[in-house]
């Protein structure tokens, strides 16, 4: 079991295969997965404004840099809000995101989803007539942000990517500005290989992470921890359903995030477990027939009403994205 499988992103930076999320984390519980993580050996964190508790992160980091780690040895992500898509809003997000971390630069910025919001209200703005939705800001396109994000200072971001892409969406901001995004952070288990956007990915140059690598129980279904095939390899390989799961996205080249803030599973999800091509494919197997994505926002409460990805439970939005040209 290995612990220190690097990936190279297409900038020549170097980061760490499995990382620690910290989406869904609840308040006072990230400070402390984040400092067991690091005294454990990751190196590789995943963050967002979004989560509101970057603040909480940084407190953790004053307890590890540099007492466990150099700054410069942490691979830190975090992502732009849809509330800062406007490009005279990029930046001051990204002040308060290091402001927040404490520290001067990231090593990967994402745009976190394909949809802006209107700025100056909130990060989630309520819609002024329709109850229960977000309020869009339908005018600045996807081209507008992603220029905004080339325009940000190197010294404060290393690299530039985007989350919750699609095929379409990153190929307009590479013929629009001829950048290609380093990064596409994107849902990917089982349920959701999304096997065309990670060939079109692998293809530009483009690293894939994937976020949710255990599904999660946002829609009802079975866990994906609870999956026959899924509990049967990891009992033959004497390793935790949660990192078959892992090993699943590994296999595929993915980096992975897997969030916990339990100390036990912190670590045991760093332990890297290595699948055959046989396993691999029983794995794969489990989503045959079975598409699933959990992270639909039409389905959030307040609802986006937009269509991101062309789900099937995205039909009735009244929107698309806006890419611009």
């Amino acid at each position: 079991m290995s612990l220190e499988q690097n990936i190279t992103l297409s900038t020549g930076a170097s980061l760490r295969q499995i990382g620690l999320g910290t989406w869904l984390s609840k308040p006072k519980e990230v400070e402390n997965a984040v400092e067991i993580a690091v005294r454990n050996g990751y190196r590789h964190l995943d963050l967002a404004m979004i989560y509101e508790n970057q603040d909480e992160v940084g407190a953790a980091l004053k307890k590890v840099i540099p007492s466990v780690v150099k700054r410069e040895e942490l691979f830190m992500t975090s992502k732009l809000w849809n509330s800062s898509h406007q490009p005279a809003e990029a930046e001051k997000e990204l002040d308060q995101t290091l402001s927040q971390l404490g520290v001067d630069y990231l090593d990967l910025y994402l745009i976190h989803w394909p949809v802006a919001f209107v700025p100056g209200k909130g990060l989630v703005p309520p819609h002024p007539s329709k109850e229960n939705e977000v309020e869009l800001d339908l005018k600045t396109t996807l081209v507008d942000t992603w220029n905004a994000m080339i325009a940000l200072p190197k010294s404060k971001v290393r690299a530039i990517g985007v989350s919750n892409f699609t095929i379409s969406q990153i190929e307009a901001l590479i013929k629009a500005t001829g950048v290609v995004p380093a990064v596409n952070q994107i849902e990917a288990h089982p349920l959701l290989p999304q096997d065309d956007l990670l060939a079109f990915c692998k293809e530009k140059g483009i690293h894939v992470t994937a976020y949710s690598p255990l599904g999660n129980n946002l829609v009802g279904k079975p866990k994906l921890t609870d999956y026959p095939a899924i509990v049967e390899i990891a009992k033959a390989k004497n390793a935790t359903p949660a990192q078959i799961l892992i090993a699943w996205g590994a296999y595929r080249g993915y980096s992975v995030i897997p969030k916990s803030v339990q100390e036990e599973r912190i670590k045991s999800n760093f332990q890297q477990v290595t699948l055959t091509k046989e396993e691999y494919e029983a794995i794969s197997a489990v989503g045959k027939g079975n598409h699933t994505r959990f992270n639909i926002p039409y389905n959030y409460q307040p609802r986006w009403d937009i269509n991101i990805f062309g789900e099937p439970e995205e039909k009735d939005a009244s929107n698309p994205v806006n890419i611009g040209a």
